[in-house]
């Protein structure tokens, strides 16, 4: 097992971590990355449901706490946000790991406005947007006021307006580009509550996992991920970040 020695040393040690969809296709590896580095002492991994086996190490069991955490359900985030300020010091890192952008079944990237329907436009929504700003609200207030620290929700390049030169995707797009929107926001508001803490969006990039597989054929081999690759380019991006960034 690797450790990471140097990879957030702009946050200094001893760092509280909280991964909001933990059991995800990119969620889980921040749990693993953060589970190796020697600059974090504690990682709280929220999903909507626990894995059936996490680990026989008995040192990451010590280290990591799993919550069961329905981004759909606000008492459910208000309860994991308590829990988490009562038995921690503040928190260093929050990522929400979430996205959706079909479910193999009712919902796929619509090519043209004819295919729009307000039930697939209200649950790409709820994931990708209303969820991550709920985190946010019971969140933010969690994060360090001694030294850098940071709120990082995983958005994505589509959801740029002036990027956009292709169309389509229409609710994923407009999903992830509210997210934005309102990550822009919590950062204008934090900087006045918490100078020294950042609110960023994050891009993955295109990665090996569930919700890009339908759509990897027309992906360049050297531009697919995998999950790990892209949580350690995150985590650099993280370190490398200050006030100025958020």
């Amino acid at each position: 097992m690797t450790s990471h020695l140097n990879d957030l040393s702009s946050f200094g040690s001893s760092l509280n971590v909280a991964i909001i969809g933990a059991t995800g296709g990119i969620g889980q590896h921040f749990v693993q990355y953060f589970q190796q580095s020697t600059a974090v002492q504690k990682i709280w991994a929220l999903g909507r449901t626990l894995p059936n086996k996490i680990s026989d190490n008995e040192a990451f069991q010590e280290k990591c706490s799993w919550i069961t955490v329905d981004l759909e359900n606000e008492e459910t985030i208000d309860s994991a946000a308590k829990l988490i300020k009562g038995q921690s010091k503040p928190l260093h890192i929050v990522i929400v790991a979430v996205g959706l952008l079909h479910d193999n079944e009712d919902i796929f990237p619509e090519k043209t406005w004819k295919t729009l329907n307000s039930d697939s436009f209200e649950k790409l929504f709820r994931t990708n947007t209303f969820g991550p700003a709920l985190a946010a609200k019971h969140f933010l207030p969690l994060l360090s006021r001694e030294k850098k620290s940071v709120f990082a929700a995983l958005s994505a390049r589509v959801g740029s307006i002036t990027d956009n030169k292709m169309g389509g995707w229409h609710s994923y797009r407009a999903s992830k580009a509210a997210l934005n929107m309102l990550i822009k926001n919590f950062s204008i508001e934090l900087s006045y509550r918490n100078p020294s803490a950042l609110c960023i969006g994050l891009h993955p990039g295109t990665v090996n996992t569930a919700l890009s597989a339908p759509f990897q054929s027309n992906v360049p081999p050297t531009q697919l991920f995998h999950p790990s690759e892209s949580v350690k380019k995150m985590v650099k991006v993280l370190n490398n970040l200050d006030s100025a960034n958020t």
